[in-house]
């Protein structure tokens, strides 16, 4: 694994991997490594960019949490163990972000973690930690 050349290298081991997790990018092996060892995970884009929004079946989730596809997704994260970093400059929607008091149940986790994988992240696919470069 990628990590294991910074924990070789390094004198001081990370605490943080901050990496690309959202509904249908969740890459449980790097996840638990990176908690076998000690660091906090950070999901990086947990709504994919917006390009999550687009999806049908994640929305009508959200929708029979009576949540939004925002809420649903950062539940989502919370739920893994790891600590979500949603991005908005809009008050409305940090407050809305912070309102996940609710549980997505296993057969759902686990539907969430079986979605067909973003391929086309749109204008932001030319970001490395997009495009997989």
């Amino acid at each position: 694994m990628d990590i294991d050349n910074i924990l070789a290298a390094c004198t001081i081991e990370p605490m943080v991997n901050q990496v690309l997790v959202h509904i249908s990018n969740t890459p449980a092996e790097l996840i638990r490594y990176s908690q076998q060892h000690g660091m906090l995970v950070e999901a990086y884009s947990p709504m994919a960019h917006g390009e999550l929004f687009k999806n049908q079946q994640v929305g009508g989730m959200a929708e029979r949490y009576g949540v939004s596809l925002a809420q649903l997704s950062i539940r989502y994260t919370l739920q893994l163990g790891l600590l979500p970093l949603p991005k908005t400059a809009n008050r409305d929607h940090m407050r809305m972000n912070a309102d996940v008091d609710f549980e997505i149940t296993e057969d759902d986790m686990e539907a969430l973690q079986k979605i067909d994988e973003i391929r086309d992240y749109g204008d932001a696919s030319m970001f490395p930690v997009y495009s997989g470069a």
